[in-house]
Order: structure tokens, then C-alpha cells, then sequence
């Protein structure tokens, strides 16, 4: 066959509802369901080429080549492309991220979620939507969430086949903004999937698990009705209550930073002032502020007279991966 390619891209998402731990770490089925909003602007483009010619696989991300586990976990995805499309050619995978990569910004979300979709057009595969989201699934848990476009609940499911992401809200549903509040770009020590491996050792776990569908169906309530305050009181509970989780896991895991606890505190006492703000973090130190899109400079502008503060990105609700065309 001669050289087949394909490009995407996809948005980054933040969870509103943490996805952390998994009942099946194989297939990556979650311990729980998520909501999360995907993030226009913050995107990896990734193009993926097979090539007969080729021996191995390449991957290349931001320009380098990468270690061999990482290169590991994109052949492995690579592997799932191949077998559903009964090839074997290996290929060439180029992708670049515009954003801090392994900092706590979803770049295994995205990465993974325009990898599946380069890479099933390169293979000439056509999948539906549903399908995509449990194939990115499976080489990162979050990636299925950037699939589909807007506001996206990611449902457990009883197996693979049923454990998908779908959009609740399209991206125009609410005009939020999520302030991201730069305070470290190093790449995490321990990334996403290891934590993951980690979160049964927690004794706080299984109460979280419990919990849930609770958190879940406030915040998809709170969402759907456009209700800020209760949005960021469940978002900003369930993000504390995933970071005990890493704290009293064996060994803990201690993302946040001096900076990320000032982030925290300032938030909460500018909500109590009267303005629109909610933090939540993912697995590093760096914090989403959420705020409405008339607040949004101001809240931009507050975060960066933090001192710890490197650089504050913003992004608005965002759409779903898509093949990238005229390439």
C-alpha cells in the first residue's frame, strides 16, 4: 500500500467531575462517570502517517522523539487502529500540542483523542462518533471526553463497548471561560496513569466512588441550567475530594504547589465578594479558574497579580476532534 495519512485535531478538555481510578486499567473503564467541558483554542494537531517503508513505528511530539514508554503506548494504540482495519504497516505519527504538555492540562486527553482520529482516517477507517470515543478510551481514559464537542458526560458503562463519552451541551450552551493559572510547566513526576493505578490504595476511595452519582447528577443539573453557583460549589467539592485521594494514596501523590493553594483560597473569598468563580484541578499543579465570559478579563487580570502565577490561558467551550482537510 502506498502512504496513507491522516490529520486531526482536538481540544483539551477540564473536568468538572473527576475521572480517577479505574475498575479495569487494561481497557481503562472508569470508576466512576465524568463531565467535562472540551477547551477551544488548546488543541494537539496530529497527523499520522503509514508508510510501508517503515519498520517500526515513529513518534515525534513537539519536535522530539519520545521515550521508549511513551512511544510504547502510542504503538499500542496504533496496534488497535491496525487491527480493526486488518493492516500491519507501521507508522509515522507527528504531534504538536499548544499548550504545557504533562502539566495538568489534559494533553493525554487530547493527544490521544486526535491520534484515534488521524489515525483511523490514515487507516481508511470510517467510525462513528461513539465509536471513536471507546477507541481514544483505551489509549487515555479523558481522551474519550474530546471526542465529542461542548459540554460531555462520559457514562461508566457495564463493558467497553458501552463506556463512551456524548456531548450534553453544545459549545454555545453557556458562555463559560476557564482561566488557566500557569504556575509550573515541568512535566509531573507521576503522570495521570500511574495516579490512576494508584487511587484503590486510598481508604477515601470507595466513599468517593459511592458518592458519585451524586456529584455527577448535581453538576449535570447545575450545568444544564445555567446555575453558577451551584455549578461551583459541586465542581470545586469534587475536585478536593479527587486530590484526598491522591494525598492518602500508597505512596500519596502531592500535585499542588504553594502557588496552587493561593490560587484556591483567593477564589473562593472572590466568589464570596459576588464574582463568578469556581477553581477545580487536574493532576498537576496548575488551576482552572471558571468564571462567566463578562467576568473573564477580570478574572484573567486577578489571577496574574498572583505572585507563583507564570502565565494565565483561557479558553471558551470548545467542539468535538475533527479531521483536518486540504492537507
Amino acid at each position: 500500500m502506498p502512504v496513507s495519512k491522516g490529520t486531526s485535531i482536538a481540544n483539551s478538555n477540564i473536568a468538572f467531575i473527576k475521572y480517577w481510578g479505574n475498575r479495569d486499567h487494561a481497557l481503562r473503564l472508569p470508576a466512576t462517570a465524568s463531565l467535562s467541558m472540551n477547551l477551544a483554542g488548546l488543541f494537539t494537531r496530529t497527523t499520522v502517517a503509514f508508510d510501508p517503508a517503515l519498520d517500526r513505528d515513529v513518534v515525534v511530539l513537539d519536535n522530539a522523539a519520545q521515550s521508549a514508554e511513551a512511544l510504547k503506548r502510542v504503538a499500542d494504540h496504533l496496534d488497535r487502529v491496525r487491527a480493526l482495519a486488518k493492516i500491519t504497516t507501521r507508522a509515522r505519527v507527528d504531534s504538536q500540542n499548544n499548550f504545557p504538555t504533562g502539566t495538568g492540562i489534559a494533553s493525554s486527553a487530547s493527544g490521544f483523542a486526535a491520534l484515534t482520529v488521524a489515525a483511523c482516517a490514515a487507516a481508511g477507517l470510517q467510525l462513528s462518533e461513539r465509536e471513536l470515543s471507546v477507541l481514544a478510551r483505551q489509549g487515555s481514559g479523558s481522551a474519550s471526553r474530546s471526542i465529542p464537542g461542548g459540554f460531555v458526560e462520559w457514562q461508566m458503562g457495564t463493558g467497553s463497548d458501552d463506556s463512551f463519552a456524548f456531548s450534553i451541551a453544545a459549545p454555545d450552551h453557556w458562555a463559560l471561560v476557564d482561566c488557566i493559572a500557569i504556575v509550573s510547566r515541568e512535566h509531573k513526576e507521576v503522570g495521570s496513569t500511574g495516579g490512576h493505578a494508584l487511587a484503590h490504595t486510598s481508604p477515601l476511595q470507595q466513599a468517593r466512588i459511592e458518592d458519585a452519582p451524586r456529584r455527577l447528577d448535581s453538576c449535570r443539573e447545575a450545568l444544564l441550567a445555567r446555575d453558577f453557583s451551584r455549578l461551583a460549589e459541586i465542581v470545586e467539592e469534587d475536585s478536593t475530594m479527587m486530590h484526598a485521594i491522591m494525598m492518602t494514596s500508597r505512596p500519596p501523590l502531592y500535585y499542588w504547589q504553594a502557588p496552587t493553594l493561593a490560587i484556591m483560597r483567593a477564589v473562593r473569598e472572590w466568589r464570596a465578594k459576588g464574582l463568578p468563580a469556581c477553581f477545580t484541578i487536574d493532576a498537576g499543579p496548575n488551576v482552572h479558574v471558571i468564571t462567566t465570559a463578562d467576568h473573564a478579563a477580570e478574572v484573567k487580570n486577578r489571577l496574574g497579580a498572583i505572585p507563583g502565577v507564570q502565565n494565565v490561558l483561557t479558553a471558551t467551550p470548545g467542539g468535538g476532534a475533527e479531521l483536518v482537510t486540504g492537507q
